[in-house]
């Protein structure tokens, strides 16, 4: 089993930054790969980014690349989310995801989300 459990979000002006937190516990094996996903009121659940702890290699959504950056700390069993240059279409809860797997994003558990707002 693992456990995911978010902090960080909060209600920012545009162009501001933000920094999500993952902290994760449980057995490693089932969370290789950690990421983020969003969802805004009324539309469908976005992978934002993602990463995978055995290679450190990263992957981002269209919508936040080059704004974005997802990071993991292995001796605190954290991922963050550092986002940059916020754009209120940026306004979603965001959830914590891990699975298993080397290369391919399953996610097969879930942190209970983060709400994240951005003002114009």
């Amino acid at each position: 089993q693992v456990q995911l459990v978010e902090s960080g979000g909060g209600l920012v002006q545009a162009g501001g930054s933000l920094r999500l937190s993952c902290v994760a516990s449980g057995r490693t094996s089932s969370r290789n790969i950690m990421g983020w996903f969003r969802q805004a009121p009324g539309k469908e659940r976005e992978f934002v980014a993602r990463i995978i702890w055995s290679s450190g290699t990263t992957l981002y959504g269209d919508s936040v690349k080059g704004r974005f950056t997802i990071s993991g700390d292995n001796a605190k069993n954290t991922v963050y989310l550092q986002m940059n240059s916020l754009k209120p279409e940026d306004t979603a809860a965001y959830s914590c995801a891990a699975g298993p797997g080397v290369y391919s994003f399953t996610p097969i558990y879930w942190g209970q989300g983060t709400q994240v707002t951005v003002s114009s």
